[in-house]
């Protein structure tokens, strides 16, 4: 693990934002572990410096873009502060009958560039949501920056993505819980 990756797992530990115990993500799936970002986005000083990396990554893929989406809850936060650092504009999408829309009067311009920021992700569903919103407004998205990727790189985008943190923990269907994990009361933490 290198220097940056070391400090970004201290971050997440230090302000408890990496949970252990039996939860079920937003995915449905269980888990032994959670990325519960909120805890770190309450603490300004740990946004601006994951965001200060994160965007380190973009611009080091040469992304350009003019707007930051980032799907409600989990990306809001971190959606703002990568918008703010690369002085872009920043919007979100929001549920509305458990699908991620536009509100609030958020357009896009017709092949307005966008990147999609999203805090973690496990299979992919709200950044392919976001992706298919920019499509369907008329901008182009150009890319997907995210805190964690904890697909174990199984969550494929048809733009460029980058992470700040492959962590990989065994997830399990709620009808194949292994009997250690099953032992532990069952926490849904939110998203």
């Amino acid at each position: 693990m290198d220097a940056d990756q070391q400090e970004i797992l201290d971050i997440f530990t230090r302000t408890r934002a990496l949970l252990q115990g039996h939860f079920v993500l937003r995915s449905g799936l269980h888990s032994g572990h959670y990325f519960q970002c909120a805890q770190v986005c309450q603490r300004m000083d740990a946004v601006t410096r994951l965001a200060e990396l994160l965007v380190a990554k973009v611009r080091n893929l040469g992304l350009k873009f003019d707007t930051v989406l980032a799907p409600a809850m989990g990306g809001l936060v971190i959606g703002q502060e990568v918008a703010r650092q690369m002085n872009a504009r920043y919007i979100f999408a929001e549920k509305e009958n458990n699908t991620l829309v536009l509100r609030r009067g958020f357009t896009l311009a017709p092949g307005e560039p966008v990147l999609v920021v999203e805090d973690v992700v496990t299979r992919g569903g709200r950044v392919l949501e976001s992706l298919e919103i920019v499509r369907k407004a008329g901008g182009r998205a150009v890319g997907v920056a995210m805190l964690v990727d904890r697909s174990s790189s199984a969550a494929r985008f048809e733009v460029p993505a980058v992470s700040l943190l492959e962590l990989s923990f065994p997830t399990f269907p709620a009808d194949a819980v292994p009997e250690w994990l099953a032992k532990i009361p069952v926490e849904k933490p939110g998203s």
